[in-house]
């Protein structure tokens, strides 16, 4: 069974995610430990709310480091939603620019759409070769809740990135594969059957804990 850490640094969303990760097969650690953090198999980064809060948080608590350590080594990272978002270069929130960890590149802005926020189900485009959603069918839904999105999925794409892409209003990245770095917009832990599923795909692409 894998350990998976799903770091606290102050966002909500924790227990859901806790859940959901025991419910795919882990055994998982809710914790601000940092050592935890960096020793774990795989390494959950949530969050709600703003990018800006939410950055504020992970550098009160010294987590950037760690999150880019544990990359540089190989070591797995599962970013969702606003902790999908922190991965990139930047946030542009309200005309507010806030430093990401940088990442993925590129940056995080307000969707074109006509109604926001985006919320509720919807389907995704992955691309052959995705291992988040290998098994999954194309017309699978998963569960959104934002205002903000990377809308350049070309860029990733450019730094070798298997890109999932959603549309609302525009087309922008629903959810980003990079060597051990993934990382989702929507949530896959209230994404029911579909979002289980997912998880245990990336559970799988795990070490197994001693």
């Amino acid at each position: 069974m894998s350990r998976v850490v799903v770091l606290d640094y102050g966002s909500g969303n924790l227990r859901s995610a806790e859940r959901a990760l025991a419910h795919a097969g882990a055994d998982v650690t809710v914790t601000d430990d940092l050592t935890a953090a960096a020793g774990a198999d795989g390494l959950v980064v949530p969050g709600v709310g703003a990018y800006a809060a939410c950055m504020a948080g992970i550098e009160a608590l010294g987590a950037g480091p760690v999150i880019a350590e544990r990359v540089a080594a190989g070591r797995p990272v599962l970013g969702i939603c606003v902790g999908m978002q922190v991965l990139f270069e930047h946030g542009d929130e309200h005309g507010v620019v806030t430093k990401g960890l940088g990442l993925l590149p590129g940056g995080v802005t307000r969707l074109a759409a006509p109604r926001l926020p985006h919320m509720g189900w919807n389907t995704v485009a992955a691309p052959a070769g995705s291992v988040l959603f290998a098994g999954l069918p194309a017309d699978s839904r998963f569960y959104f809740v934002h205002s903000y999105g990377v809308g350049d999925p070309g860029a990733l794409a450019e730094a070798g990135a298997t890109v999932t892409t959603a549309h609302h209003g525009t087309d922008f990245v629903a959810a980003v594969e990079r060597g051990p770095l993934c990382a989702a917009q929507f949530h896959p832990e209230k994404s029911a059957d579909t979002g289980a599923a997912l998880l245990r795909n990336w559970l799988a692409t795990l070490p197994t804990g001693d």
